[in-house]
This record gives structure tokens, C-alpha cells and sequence, in this order.
């Protein structure tokens, strides 16, 4: 088998890819943006592992990248809906956001400690997971690690985040 060449996979399927991007994010913009990053993850994916079906493989990263995309957008329309509609008389106030501040701050540092008090193999799947957004199977496919192996971490890590920072995790 021949490695896969980034570049005969572009011509031969770029344009499928924009257009199905294009229809999964219905912005042209976003639909650039996951459009130049599936080539980038699927460079990565290539250095790590051997394809078998690259234009199968190449379509599955850009449904990911576009999944995340979407989520993440539709995230941030909710925090700032939040913002502006429940929140802006507590930051109109000036007292309750500096409490808040440092609580949240104080809280951030126990996260912190607990992941890195974390094993090096259960850090890093928690961090894929819960930073990267990775589902468990592309984390078990990057790490070479089965997925009953990737939830069996992200449970050891949620309980050792709980148990260092209390209901705040």
C-alpha cells in the first residue's frame, strides 16, 4: 500500500469536501475555516497511522471538524445570550463579578492541580477529551489504546477533578 499523498487527495476531492462542509456549516466562512483544518488533522492523523481508505478517512475528519465547529458556535451563542440577558444587572452592579472572579479563579487552580496529579496516559486523554473535544474513538485510534481503555481514564479523571474541587467539578 502507498502512502497517502495530501495533495492527490486535494485535487481529487477538495471540491466535494468545500461542498459538503459548505452544507454541513452553512456558512462559507466556517466552511473555509473546517476546510483548511481537516487537511491539517489529516495531516497529523497520516504521520501517525496508515490509511487504508484516505478519501473515507479525509470525509469522516471534516464531519468531526465541522461537528465541533458547530458545537462550539452554538456554545458561544448561548454564553452570550446568557451574558447579556441574565448577567448584565450583576455586571451593571460592579460587586457580585470580582467575588465571582476570584471563586472562579481559586477554582480553575484546584482543576488544575488535580489534572496534573493525574498519570501522564490518563492526563492526556482527559485533556483530548474534555480540551480537544475528541470523541473516545479518535482518542483510542491517536493513542493506540482501546476505547473501554479511554473511558476507563475519563473516569479516573473526572473522580480525582471531583474529588479535588468538590460538587465545583
Amino acid at each position: 500500500m502507498q502512502p497517502v499523498s495530501i495533495e492527490a487527495l486535494h485535487r481529487s476531492e477538495g471540491v466535494r469536501l468545500r461542498r459538503f462542509l459548505l452544507r454541513l456549516l452553512d456558512n462559507s466562512t466556517d466552511a473555509a475555516d473546517a476546510h483548511q483544518e481537516t487537511y491539517l488533522r489529516m495531516l497529523a492523523a497520516l504521520s501517525r497511522t496508515r490509511v487504508e481508505q484516505p478519501s473515507a478517512f479525509l470525509f469522516q475528519v471534516a464531519r468531526n471538524v465541522a461537528l465541533r465547529m458547530r458545537n462550539r458556535r452554538r456554545l458561544e451563542g448561548t454564553l452570550f445570550r446568557a451574558t447579556t440577558d441574565a448577567d448584565l444587572a450583576e455586571i451593571a452592579d460592579g460587586y457580585a463579578l470580582p467575588e465571582r472572579q476570584v471563586i472562579a479563579r481559586q477554582e480553575l487552580r484546584r482543576l488544575a492541580i488535580a489534572i496534573d496529579a493525574l498519570p501522564p496516559r490518563c492526563r492526556e486523554v482527559f485533556l483530548l477529551a474534555r480540551f480537544e473535544n475528541l470523541p473516545n474513538g479518535e482518542i483510542a485510534a491517536r493513542l493506540g489504546i482501546s476505547r473501554n481503555m479511554v473511558e476507563k481514564h475519563l473516569i479516573r479523571a473526572l473522580l480525582q477533578c471531583r474529588r479535588q474541587g468538590g460538587d465545583s467539578f
